[in-house]
């Protein structure tokens, strides 16, 4: 009788994780990462942490200005991407259109979700000029790739009973939508809505580092200054603003379940 063992060597997955971690510190080399620099970097960070030391609220106005100005573009953004996913998540699932509507569609939101929101709000401030418009547009874009591909996969899990039971009624297309389709998703369409309001006002604050409105214009000044008691307390009210907006948000969730 042969003895078998508990677990058997897998040794085609060892040599991976020896190739990985040989390649990790070819990497490394080549990067030219080093604990020296590492090092050097804690202490120059250190020094940098203590002239941000104490934060000064003392431009409170600016801050406040630059913070509504964030939220403002992380809503519109929000509102408009929801609105514009959702006829287009219905057009890119499988099991509502046929594959020579859902393909394009489907590569209208891989479009969307291949370039960085960064990289596509310093393409709208190239096209529409500096400010809050090109901050809009970009995030709509990021929405669209996010929000749609969800909505999407989320349509398709849906059990297509429901929907040919409205159907057999005679119903029309967009009733079958209204009472076959979004009320065995709504619950998780709420859940993505609120999740991609939370992720645009985050994201508010770094487009405005290149340029296109918000808290991200007045923190990027307030670094070429070397103002940085001044970015102590722009980065603290960013924290503060998404700290508050999570709870907000984990409450109107617990609220819908």
């Amino acid at each position: 009788m042969t003895r078998r063992q508990a677990f058997a060597s897998n040794w085609q997955g060892r040599t991976a994780l020896i190739a990985l971690a040989i390649y990790c510190v070819y990497a490394a080399m080549q990067l030219d990462i080093s604990w020296a620099r590492i090092a050097v970097g804690l202490g120059e960070g250190a020094r940098f942490l203590g002239r941000m030391w104490p934060p000064n609220f003392e431009r409170w106005d600016t801050l406040v200005e630059g913070l509504v100005e964030s939220l403002q573009i992380a809503v519109l953004a929000s509102a408009l991407g929801i609105v514009i996913s959702l006829p287009l998540s219905l057009l890119a699932a499988r099991n509502l259109s046929p594959w020579w509507i859902s393909g394009p569609a489907r590569a209208f939101i891989a479009l969307c979700r291949s370039l960085h929101y960064v990289i596509v709000a310093i393409l709208f401030v190239k096209a529409v000029g500096f400010g809050a418009l090109a901050g809009v547009a970009a995030l709509t874009v990021a929405s669209m790739g996010f929000i749609a591909k969800l909505f999407a996969e989320a349509i398709e899990e849906i059990s297509m009973k429901q929907v040919e039971a409205v159907r057999a009624t005679g119903a029309g297309r967009l009733a079958v939508l209204l009472y076959g389709v979004l009320p065995q998703v709504a619950s998780r369409f709420v859940g993505f809505c609120i999740y991609q309001l939370d992720s645009n006002l985050r994201n508010s604050t770094l487009v405005g580092i290149v340029g296109a409105g918000g808290i991200g214009g007045t923190l990027f000044a307030a670094f070429k200054r070397f103002d940085y008691d001044f970015v102590a307390a722009i980065l603290l009210s960013i924290i503060a603003m998404i700290f508050l907006a999570e709870v907000i948000s984990a409450r109107i969730r617990k609220a819908l379940q």
